[in-house]
């Protein structure tokens, strides 16, 4: 084996056998061709293997894994807001400022949350717990303001409502 297929394998060895999996399930849904058509997912299943965050080295093993160039992954990974590139807290709360949140009192939300948690957006508390931050667009301006935390929106909020979201949080 030379070093060049000794970089390779490790890069892969990255790759648990359950993200494996999960990944294949993917790219299944894709003509063989196409199969880099599952980056998004790939890279979502190894952000969640890795507690929350992308690094380089699994960046890497995804366009190993995909058969595609690196630096067509770190354009997906560092374009969509979905994609962390450092460690996020245990709790993500991602609030909308797009024009129909920002009509409908987003900049009040993001006020209200920034003093309470002490962080600005884009920060993580200090006990590692939250980590507040800015996205474009959640798509659900029906509920606007509204903010994302973990994989459920919540709309229509008041300072009343976060206050009770936070404070359910473990």
């Amino acid at each position: 084996m030379n070093i060049m297929q000794t970089r390779a394998s490790s890069k892969l060895d990255l790759i648990s056998d359950a993200s494996r999996a999960e990944i294949d399930k993917w790219i299944a849904k894709y003509p063989e061709e196409k199969k880099n058509s599952a980056v998004m997912s790939a890279l979502r299943i190894l952000q969640d293997q890795n507690k929350g965050f992308l690094t380089v080295e699994l960046m890497d093993a995804t366009a190993e894994y995909l058969g595609m160039p690196s630096i067509a992954v770190y354009e997906v990974a560092t374009f969509y807001s979905m994609y962390e590139m450092q460690a996020v807290g245990k709790h993500k709360v991602c609030v909308c400022t797009n024009i129909s949140c920002m009509l409908r009192g987003s900049d009040e939300i993001v006020q209200h949350l920034t003093k309470k948690l002490g962080i600005k957006l884009g920060e993580t508390t200090k006990d590692g717990r939250i980590t507040l931050k800015e996205v474009e667009c959640l798509g659900a301006c029906v509920e606007a303001p509204m903010l994302q935390l973990g994989d459920t929106y919540h709309g229509n909020l008041t300072a009343e409502k976060l206050d009770k979201l936070l404070d359910e949080l473990d």
